[in-house]
């Protein structure tokens, strides 16, 4: 572990080499790791911590979609994949990656299956911060550790791939054994961590909630759509409305930011860029300021989790949700999406070759 400096705060980061091949083995050669659930980061996390010569096993309810996806990627019935029950009873790391909804629902059932010495695993801090909502307190004599891989499960798998990693936050909520850390940290780095930061479960979850609702999800499709809109009721074509809202923005822009910052970006623009950019953001920022200082409130009041709890415990959220959406990508704004992104030059010529 090593500090780093920003400004006058100093922070915690562990780098995937301090946690090398031979280090993780040794530290997880006794642990059988069983993960509950089987999406996006169920999935991405269980196959590389496989990968990574972990002792993994999968709980999931048999004849669900997630029991399929996982009989496709190679887990086997009765030797590696079990129902949630038989997986948490085999376990001494319990992957905790239900849904957040589903977490609060299956919680009864785990609790009396999280025996002395085990290690309680999430990816979120959700059902420990809010546990007024949720319910989950776990027994004093286990381990209770987080990993939060910032960004999706399917990104924490295409990145391990291709031999890099992903950023992620890590804390200890309680450490039973004394091996807590050692325990998270191995688990971090396997699971496909490039670098993990520390934080806490509440830091974690108020951060994640904001970001998701703000400039990760939420705010960003906002902007988006009403430039594009804007843009559209002023004449400009939908391919033009498109391309100077979206294409830019992920295929040439937000890759320079990536590389060395926003700084870098605008010294890689035209001066009419760089001029129009710094005379309207601080416009942006002042108009949207107030909107995500109610947005951090109302996540760190518990409202949200409040909100997404009733939401996904409905027996037609599913069904809700698929509408939701679907009202999206048939708009225009994502059906001209669909046309430009199948004209990028690399997408052509592949359908030439």
């Amino acid at each position: 572990m090593r500090k780093i400096k920003i400004g006058n705060i100093e922070e915690n980061v562990v780098e995937r080499a301090d946690y090398p091949a031979e280090k993780i083995k040794s530290i997880l050669k006794d642990e059988t790791v069983a993960i509950l659930g089987y999406g996006v980061q169920g999935r991405g996390q269980s196959l590389n911590l496989k990968d990574n010569g972990v002792n993994v096993i999968i709980g999931l309810r048999q004849g669900g979609r997630g029991w399929d996806l996982a009989l496709q990627d190679g887990w086997v019935p009765g030797k590696t994949l079990f129902s949630m029950e038989e997986s948490a009873q085999k376990g001494t790391v319990i992957q905790y990656l239900l849904s957040d909804a589903g977490q609060k629902e299956y919680w009864p059932t785990l609790k009396p299956l999280l025996t002395k010495g085990k290690a309680l695993y999430f990816s979120h801090g959700f059902s420990i911060v809010f546990k007024e909502q949720t319910g989950v307190v776990p027994p004093p004599d286990i381990d209770v550790v987080l990993v939060a891989p910032k960004g999706s499960g399917t990104t924490v798998r295409r990145l391990f791939l291709e031999g890099r990693g992903i950023n992620s936050s890590f804390a200890v909520h309680q450490d039973a054994t004394g091996r807590a850390n050692d325990r998270c940290l191995a688990l971090g780095v396997a699971i496909g961590s490039g670098y993990l930061f520390e934080t806490t479960f509440q830091k974690e979850v108020v951060s994640d909630l904001t970001g998701e609702r703000g400039v990760l999800m939420g705010a960003i499709y906002g902007l988006w759509l009403a430039q594009y809109e804007v843009l559209r009721e002023h004449g400009h074509s939908p391919s033009e409305a498109f391309n100077e809202t979206v294409e830019e923005a992920t295929q040439s822009l937000y890759p320079l930011i990536a590389e060395n910052g926003m700084d870098w970006m605008y010294a890689n623009c035209s001066a009419t860029a760089q001029r129009g950019a710094l005379d309207w953001y601080k416009r942006f920022r002042d108009c949207s300021k107030p909107v995500f200082e109610q947005l951090y409130q109302n996540v760190a009041n518990g409202n949200e989790t409040k909100r997404v709890l009733e939401a996904n415990s409905r027996k037609d959220y599913r069904e809700q949700l698929e509408k939701e959406l679907k009202e999206i990508a048939a708009s225009e704004m994502w059906e001209a999406g669909a046309v430009v992104r199948s004209l990028r030059p690399e997408r052509a010529s592949k359908s030439k070759g």
